[in-house]
């Protein structure tokens, strides 16, 4: 499978350029209009968000009820009825709406950086990532640049601490070996900063705002796409609510060049 440009310089100028992004989290197991996101783009960039009326991702497949609005920079899928399409959660999942092939940012090493700020309540999480193309089923490796829950957003006299997580996922690669990480570390995910990797042959270095984080000895090697979204998980609330707060996620660039 042939991939699609290496670099992008993204500040959604004009509203989202739908010949890179797919507004929908990963449409082939469900739709796209069923996996759609929320979002609007205006002056400070795109924003995700969730509010409370938005319907579940997956409700009859996914272990547990979820909400998601998420842009992904590749698309693709098999026919209906199979099972070749782009991260499967679970074991025997098939295509339910086959999606055409689309690569709008779609590189193999380089230094990929998000630019965002978060409103995350204690049951959300936003997370950016590069995951393969599953063009072959093994390659489908992930590198987290930013993963934050909610509920690990600490606020004390000194600042804002959070669980920041970013590493390596292998799942089903079996060049790769599981290094994922999220130690606390002080930031304040409400306001803007800037989550990098530099990803060469056999390595993968991981920064925020240009401060040096976390490396890995491995790297996924072939193309990946960038997926870049905002999740509720209804059933971790800790208490009822009558208006849930509404997770946002407000990204105002995304850069990718060659190193």
């Amino acid at each position: 499978m042939e991939a699609g440009p290496q670099e992008i310089d993204e500040r959604f100028a004009g509203g989202l350029d739908s010949s890179v992004w797919t507004p929908a989290y990963l449409p082939a197991w469900s739709s796209r209009h069923a996996a759609a996101a929320t979002y609007v783009v205006d002056a400070d960039g795109l924003h995700l968000s969730i509010p409370a009326d938005q319907p579940l991702w997956c409700p009859d497949l996914h272990d547990g009820p979820l909400r998601v609005s998420a842009v992904q920079s590749g698309n693709w899928s098999g026919p209906v009825g199979s099972t070749r399409g782009q991260q499967p959660f679970v074991e025997g999942l098939v295509v339910a709406e086959a999606q055409p092939t689309q690569w709008g940012f779609t590189p193999h090493h380089g230094h990929i950086e998000v630019e965002c700020r978060a409103t995350i309540p204690p049951r959300s999480m936003f997370s950016a990532w590069m995951v393969g193309l599953e063009d072959q089923p093994e390659r489908c490796g992930e590198i987290c640049l930013v993963e934050v829950f909610g509920n690990s957003v600490v606020r004390g006299a000194d600042g804002v601490t959070v669980a920041l997580g970013r590493g390596i996922h292998r799942f089903r690669d079996p060049a790769l070996t599981e290094e994922f990480s999220a130690d606390r570390f002080p930031l304040d995910v409400s306001q803007l900063h800037r989550y990098a990797v530099d990803w060469k042959p056999g390595r993968v270095d991981f920064f925020v705002d240009d401060v040096h984080t976390m490396s890995a000895a491995q790297a996924p090697d072939y193309p990946m796409e960038l997926i870049i979204g905002v999740f509720d998980f209804p059933d971790r609330a800790e208490v009822a609510e009558s208006v849930p707060p509404v997770p946002e996620l407000v990204v105002s660039r995304v850069l990718g060049r060659r190193l």
